[in-house]
């Protein structure tokens, strides 16, 4: 339903409709924001990025031909963009406060049930995770980091980010694997887990 609404946008862009594209810009602009906020650790060049992406997109799209899906296309675009961001001095990659706080809204238990967790050991707790986890994703090698955003934090399939990083999808599966481990690595001393024990 989703990508033949977006072949649809897609076409009606390609025939100079410009409406068309802001409707994509408004479809994916958080979800692309997000993305880039995980390579680019200040929200401002993020969005600097995400907007670069945009126009990219816009410039680019007579050349789509509808091979991958419209959104893995300007995933591509937005990690180059935010590749060609980091070469020319941007900040390393780290997971700002402001992008945290906007997917809580959508993915943590109501405030009710966060009651038992307000307690200042808890919340001290909890934001020496945070750093820890952002300190453990900075370390990651791109493509490692890259394949455990797109599984863990954008919820994509195997097939889907094998498509979109252009690997098979035994190398998507090694890829999240190294990853996970390497941020378990880390956690380990926080939560007093085992070696054998992830998190």
């Amino acid at each position: 339903m989703h990508d033949r609404t977006d072949q649809a946008l897609v076409q009606r862009v390609q025939h100079g409709d410009q409406q068309a594209f802001a409707l994509l810009v408004a479809k994916y602009q958080r979800r692309i924001f997000r993305l880039i906020s995980r390579f680019v650790g200040d929200p401002a060049t993020a969005e600097d990025i995400a907007q670069e992406t945009f126009l990219r997109a816009y410039r680019a799209i007579g050349n789509f031909r509808g091979d991958s899906q419209f959104y893995t296309w300007l995933y591509r675009i937005a990690v180059n963009t935010a590749k060609r961001s980091a070469l020319s001095g941007a900040r390393s990659p780290v997971l700002p406060e402001s992008v945290k706080s906007s997917e809580q809204d959508e993915t943590f238990p109501r405030q009710e049930q966060l009651s038992s967790m307000d307690t200042p050991e808890a919340v001290m707790a909890s934001r020496e995770l945070v750093r820890a986890v952002n300190a453990a994703m900075e370390e990651l090698p791109e493509e490692l980091r890259s394949a455990i955003v797109l599984r863990e934090i954008e919820g994509l399939s195997y097939d889907e980010i094998s498509q979109m990083l252009g690997c098979p999808v035994g190398t998507v599966r090694s890829r999240i694997f190294r990853a996970r481990e390497a941020i378990a690595r880390r956690l380990r001393p926080l939560l007093g887990t085992r070696t054998d024990e992830r998190w």
